[in-house]
């Protein structure tokens, strides 16, 4: 079964509170998305290890209810 966006961002919010999720569906089978998740938890850390923390979030779900998801992760920026 496919997953809505809301519950797509309400899991990485729950694992990563700090988190800006800007998500955008690619087709129309509730599978395919486009993330950019801007957090400041993610200073310090390599982009891998910031991709694996959205992943974890996700608990499992990456490859089942959830298909394909491209990922951006950023720190956000200083004014």
């Amino acid at each position: 079964m496919p997953m809505i966006a809301e519950d797509i961002i309400h899991l990485i919010k729950q694992e990563i509170p700090d988190a800006d999720v800007q998500l955008k569906s690619l087709v129309a089978d509730q599978d395919h998305y486009a993330a950019i998740v801007t957090a400041s938890s993610f200073e310090g850390k390599t982009k891998i290890q910031q991709h694996q923390m959205v992943y974890k979030a996700l608990q499992g779900r990456m490859g089942a209810e959830l298909h394909a998801l491209s990922l951006k992760t950023q720190v956000p920026h200083s004014a």
